[in-house]
């Protein structure tokens, strides 16, 4: 596999493998801080992470870079990604960082960055920080010794994005009377999620809330909501919701146990929005992963979707350059440009939670709106990354699962951007075509890529 740095959501990897090392890390902190410093002023940059144990060793090689780059760095700790990009619009900071590999298990960990108006950078950026780092013969433009950068903890950050979240509601809206499961996937939103529930006067039963270093994501959070649907019936809870490690994304529960996905979040929330007038342009932008069940019924609504690659930061892109307000993906990651610059998970809760008390409407009422088709994901192990229609076995798969399906259907193979892994996506409303041509198209993917090649 090619080496490379960023990948569909900032760096991720192993701990102590590449590119997830303390000595590359304090390199890319030094080129981070000689792109963005342009020496009329003192540059700030906030750093938060999750609750992996590795995340000091990467936020004391990151602080060193920055600083010896001349940036003040300010650390707030464990708090979700979307916290940190709505703390550096709010503290007027130059860039922010979250170390954090979202939905990974503990051993892996990774660093995402965001501009001073809170949007993850582009590719042409990552690209040149990427060279910096990568070229050992880089000579560092670094400041005068008495111009190197100071390092500062700030106490007050999680009540800063408290308040934000809540003022994300009507004004008066409570949250009295409901009762709700809330599992932290023992990540960064472990501390915040709770009170921002409870400050609001929902009654919290809180899952996930016990970070220890290693355990977040461990058989719990958005990856694992059988224990959000346990305690959802247990307790008679008006719904649960269910974050990731770093909270960027959500999955909920109806007082029934039944999931909901990020499409239909989408479909709901799109639905309230465009009653009240609110939906920019009449457009919702999803990515390619997103079920074709959430394009029929936008279309039945007279709403236009558009469908980015995969990543939350393409679907934002989509978004700043169509005036949308409203996009997501399938996995969680929803967007409300309103109040947020990337993908939130607990405000996307708090809107849903809106529409729910504003209605009056049991959520899986609500979810009636959206019957997904049966669909298949699958990854398939490969040992290089080529364009996919160079292979001719999948090419000609892919062609007659298309054929078939007549439009009622649709086939997608991608590389992950994080994994050397091919996803294989299937999806019709026929749950027999769909399992006979994932099973098809896997076993072309592996012929084509696989071990044997």
């Amino acid at each position: 596999m090619t080496q490379r740095l960023f990948g569909t959501d900032g760096i991720r990897g192993r701990v102590n493998e590449y590119p997830m090392q303390p000595e590359l890390v304090v390199r890319l902190g030094l080129a981070a801080g000689e792109y963005f410093r342009n020496g009329r002023k003192r540059h700030r940059v906030v750093i938060g992470k999750d609750t992996r144990l590795s995340g000091y060793v990467f936020e004391t090689a990151l602080t060193s870079g920055l600083c010896a780059a001349g940036m003040d760095v300010y650390l707030v700790g464990p708090l979700p990604t979307p916290a940190i990009s709505f703390l550096t619009r709010n503290m007027r900071a130059d860039l922010g960082v979250v170390i954090s590999a979202s939905h990974n298990p503990y051993q892996d960990n990774g660093i995402k960055f965001f501009d001073q108006d809170g949007f993850k950078l582009p590719d042409e950026v990552e690209d040149e920080l990427s060279a910096m780092v990568l070229d050992p013969h880089h000579t560092w433009k670094t400041p005068a010794h008495d111009a190197v950068g100071r390092a500062r903890k700030i106490e007050d950050s999680p009540g800063r994005y408290i308040v934000h979240l809540k003022n994300s509601l009507p004004p008066g809206m409570t949250l009295d009377g409901l009762r709700i499961v809330l599992d932290c996937a023992n990540g960064a939103a472990y501390r915040v999620a709770p009170l921002v529930l409870q400050e609001l006067g929902a009654t919290v039963v809180a899952l996930g809330v016990e970070p220890n270093g290693t355990n977040i994501n461990a058989g719990c959070g958005s990856l694992h909501p059988e224990n959000m649907v346990a305690a959802v019936r247990d307790h008679g809870a008006d719904l649960g919701i269910a974050l990731d490690g770093d909270a960027d994304r959500v999955i909920v529960v109806d007082e029934r146990g039944g999931v909901l996905d990020g499409d239909q979040i989408l479909a709901i929330c799109a639905d309230a929005m465009l009653e009240q007038g609110e939906l920019a342009g009449n457009t919702v932008v999803a990515t390619v992963m997103s079920n074709m069940a959430l394009e029929v019924f936008l279309a039945s609504r007279g709403v236009k979707l558009v469908r980015t690659r995969v990543g939350d930061r393409y679907v934002v892109e989509a978004m700043r350059q169509s005036g949308v307000v409203l996009g997501g993906e399938q996995s969680g990651h929803i967007i409300f440009l309103r109040y947020a610059t990337t993908g939130d998970g607990l405000l996307a809760a708090l809107q849903l939670i809106r529409i729910m008390v504003s209605r009056g409407r049991p959520l899986s009422e609500l979810a009636q709106l959206l019957t997904p088709f049966p669909q298949r994901l699958q990854n398939v192990p490969v040992m290089r990354k080529v364009p996919l229609e160079e292979i001719t076995s999948v090419a000609q798969v892919m062609a007659a699962a298309e054929a078939d399906l007549k439009g009622r259907g649709r086939v997608l193979v991608r590389y992950s951007g994080t994994e050397p892994v091919a996803r294989v996506m299937v999806e019709a409303e026929d749950p027999a075509a769909v399992e006979r041509w994932c099973q098809e198209l896997c076993a072309a993917v592996a012929q084509g890529l696989g071990e044997n090649v």
